[in-house]
């Protein structure tokens, strides 16, 4: 057979995460790489029993759902964004199988191919991979850890005219960064004024380590939903667990209404059982404490691996200490690149994400990405002993 693929496919690219996930499998290799929470942190009594209270609702709970998502879960996510500021009702709200099909649909009512699609350098990376498939032209903006830099994204907007603008403000993926209000409020003005739609992805925002600090929404802080030039994402994957794929969008009820007819589309509904399941695990089960918990662990493992980097000693290593969120970045010295620190790295055992793929424009090939939220004491004790032998014995390759 010769199969005659379609020309869209030549803009799918591989997610380099994946790619090393699949290194890692059936051997001892510790895995800084993925994305992962700690699984030994789900709530799994609270989750069974949540799916036998669904269940016992009848045979109906196993039955299609709307595209919109089961109702009773969005009025009870509608009460829980009140929290954030975020006044919406459920026709102003989509479920989706995790924000991953947020990013997706949106894209698709939003962009045709060669629109073009501002990021902030470096940015989350299966983001890219929907913007390419879709033909879109993404361009970089500069920033730094207290967000998007305002006076170059001004000047990106006005020479290319984008269409979308898509950030992670909170706990960034893949830096740990967070913005501050004036960036917040500064790219909120200057998409409102050139008519740039803004999309908002917040997966981590929840997982914030200090309390005494406010990090608000760029949603929360438009005039919302009617007319916002925001459109807002989640996921209950950081939060409850990633296999639920559950996450949900908000924004004006027009952008809905047509992420839904895209919906139908792609899958018809996302899992309503899951849907379900979720309602049942908010009414029976108190997530704000659960959450409470996961930050208070996640952020000894930040800690721990903080305090591990520094103990390596090596100079030129630099890395941040995130407030929130899954991720540390760190910079190689000068002259390192991270794709060939890698295979030394797999070699001893451990693995990391390098930023390369993570950057729109020219990437700065001496970053990698290591997350914390997986391993536990021990195991990243023992990672760390093995990337300190794989950057003692690296050697940088003639540039």
């Amino acid at each position: 057979m010769d199969y005659q693929f379609s020309e869209s496919l030549q803009h799918f690219k591989s997610s380099a995460v994946r790619e090393i996930l699949k290194l890692t499998q059936g051997k001892s290799i510790i895995s800084f790489a993925g994305g992962l929470p700690a699984e030994e942190l789900f709530p799994v009594e609270a989750v069974r029993d949540a799916y036998v209270a669904a269940l016992n609702r009848g045979n109906s709970s196993l039955q299609y759902g709307l595209t919109e998502g089961y109702l009773p879960l969005r009025e009870a996510l509608a009460e829980r964004m009140r929290q954030k500021n975020i006044t919406v009702t459920p026709d102003e709200m989509i479920l989706t199988t995790g924000s991953q099909q947020s990013i997706d649909l949106l894209t698709r009512i939003y962009i045709d191919p060669g629109d073009v699609i501002l990021v902030q350098q470096p940015t989350y990376l299966a983001a890219l991979q929907v913007f390419q498939a879709r033909g879109a032209r993404v361009v970089a903006v500069k920033g730094d850890e207290f967000g998007m830099d305002l006076e170059d994204a001004a000047a990106k907007i006005k020479q290319h005219q984008p269409k979308l603008l898509y950030v992670t403000p909170t706990f960034s993926n893949p830096t740990g960064y967070v913005w501050n209000l004036e960036r917040r409020q500064g790219i909120l003005q200057l998409c409102r004024r050139h008519n740039v739609l803004i999309l908002e992805d917040d997966p981590y925002g929840e997982l914030q380590y200090s309390s005494d600090r406010l990090y608000p929404s760029i949603f929360s802080l438009d005039t919302h939903p009617h007319g916002s030039v925001v459109v807002y994402t989640s996921t209950f994957s950081k939060t409850v667990a990633p296999a639920l794929r559950t996450g949900w969008a908000i924004g004006d009820p027009a952008i809905i209404r047509n992420m839904a007819r895209a919906k139908q589309a792609a899958d018809l509904h996302s899992s309503s059982m899951d849907q379900q399941a979720l309602y049942e695990l908010l009414c029976r089960f108190d997530l704000d404490a659960h959450i409470a918990g996961i930050r208070k662990d996640y952020e000894q493992r930040m800690l721990l691996m903080t305090d591990l980097l520094e103990g390596l000693n090596i100079p030129g290593l630099r890395w941040n200490r995130p407030e929130g969120g899954m991720f540390i970045w760190l910079e190689l010295p000068e002259g390192y690149k991270a794709e060939e620190l890698l295979v030394k790295a797999v070699e001893e055992g451990v693995a990391f994400v390098p930023g390369a793929p993570f950057y729109a424009g020219e990437p700065q090939v001496n970053t990698c990405r290591f997350n914390f939220t997986h391993s536990d004491s021990k195991e990243m004790k023992l990672g760390m002993e093995r990337f300190a032998r794989a950057m003692n014995s690296y050697v940088p390759s003639p540039v």
